[in-house]
């Protein structure tokens, strides 16, 4: 995590004296409960230029920006969590395709259900580009496998806590937005 000077912290609110590159990729569920409070704005500000997100999650955000307008705000092209991360070698996609299947149910006549999961935590895990990341949903046991992977997950409630320890909210603001 950093904040707006730069600064990188950790999850905690430590100062992390490595000063590490490390990504957060929000899953669309992060994204809606955020837009659902019309507080993208904190949210930007938590992960502080290091958000990314991967192709399917950019899909899901669409689809759900005609629920949750204010969502829009993000898919503009010079969106802060960047361009949608793309899977397109052969062997990976079907790797993300075997993984969103057996790990998260994703049935044969839904091809999107579970996609950006499946994405995420195959760019984590094992795309080799983005080691070390974090992964932010909501889902239990998306995150339950993402932990088991060894990726770093949080919840949306870790990211109100970290924007109150940095002065993006108060305690109770986001105790009423949750």
């Amino acid at each position: 995590m950093s904040t707006s000077s730069g600064v990188r912290w950790n999850w905690s609110g430590e100062l992390d004296k490595t000063l590490s590159t490390l990504f957060v990729f929000p899953d669309n569920t992060v994204l809606c409960n955020f837009a659902a409070v019309n507080m993208l704005d904190v949210l930007k500000a938590v992960l502080n230029s290091g958000g990314r997100w991967a192709e399917a999650v950019a899909y899901e955000a669409q689809r759900s920006s005609r629920y949750i307008p204010v969502l829009r705000d993000v898919l503009d092209a010079d969106s802060w969590l960047g361009e949608p991360i793309e899977i397109a070698d052969p062997a990976h996609v079907e790797r993300v395709e075997r993984v969103r299947r057996t790990v998260f149910g994703g049935g044969d006549d839904k091809p999107l259900q579970h996609l950006g999961e499946a994405q995420t935590c195959f760019l984590i895990a094992e795309s080799g580009r983005f080691n070390g990341s974090s992964w932010v949903s909501d889902d239990r046991e998306s995150l339950r496998y993402a932990r088991f992977q060894g990726i770093s997950a949080r919840e949306t409630i870790d990211l109100m806590g970290a924007a109150v320890l940095h002065g993006e909210l108060t305690a109770e603001d986001a105790f009423d937005a949750m």
